[in-house]
């Protein structure tokens, strides 16, 4: 897939958990306005059929975001291919579904080490190429459950209300070096992580009562990602159909 599209042209972007759901929608869209970008996931055969249909703009890395090392190289394998990294879309996550008197440290730490010590590790990682490249956007993917609580996912909420604090930390510590970073926060999208029925009481109740495509969230990640949001950051950014309204 290649594209003139002048919105993001000459931008090169990192999109994690990038094989499937959100994060091929977020990739895909990013080609299509003009990027080139690296998607990572440790889902191989799903990252490396989404980088062949997107073609040459497009590569698959497999990425453990839990590991300093591992971003290291990702951020590499980006600039030795396509030059410094002007955006990061930290997508990956994870969700364990257990009451909290029995959800074991173990899977809490697993949660927390993907969902928010992964987001950490790469604004670390790709600062340097950021200021490379003269200017960033950092978008992190946080939840409405960063907004608001849902029963039985104790660590989900927790990590995703961490996000939500850490872009806004970031934020104001990267803003003066030319980085922004913002958090987005999608409802109920019909992924694989998301096993809620479309026909939940809180779907069906919300002002918007349907689960949301991936598709429909890309359109906000091109904007982050785009000069247009050039004075955005610190902020939160809300897919939601209407949830967190009511």
């Amino acid at each position: 897939m290649s594209s003139d599209n002048p919105r993001l042209r000459g931008k090169v972007a990192i999109v994690t958990g990038g094989a499937r759901g959100l994060g091929a929608a977020y990739a895909r869209g990013l080609v299509e306005a003009g990027a080139r970008v690296t998607a990572t996931d440790v889902l191989e055969e799903e990252g490396r059929a989404l980088a062949g249909e997107l073609g040459e703009n497009a590569m698959f890395l497999r990425h453990d975001v839990t590991r300093l090392a591992a971003w290291t190289e990702v951020v590499r394998a980006t600039e030795e291919r396509f030059g410094p990294v002007g955006v990061l879309v930290n997508n990956a996550g994870i969700i364990h579904q257990e009451p909290l008197e029995t959800v074991s440290e173990a899977n809490y730490r697993r949660v927390i080490d993907v969902n928010q010590v992964g987001v950490l590790l790469g604004m670390q990682a790709v600062l340097g190429s950021m200021l490379r490249a003269g200017k960033g956007s950092i978008i992190n993917i946080s939840s409405v459950a960063g907004l608001t609580c849902f029963p039985g996912i104790i660590g989900y909420v927790a990590s995703k209300w961490a996000v939500r604090g850490m872009s806004k930390a970031a934020a104001v510590e990267l803003g003066p070096r030319g980085i922004r970073v913002n958090s987005v926060h999608p409802g109920f999208i019909d992924t694989p992580m998301n096993p809620i029925p479309a026909d939940s009481p809180a779907i069906l109740s919300q002002p918007l009562p349907r689960k949301a495509m991936p598709q429909e969230l890309a359109g906000l990640i091109v904007f982050l990602a785009s000069d247009e949001s050039s004075y955005c950051t610190g902020s939160e950014f809300i897919a939601d159909g209407g949830y967190t309204a009511q």
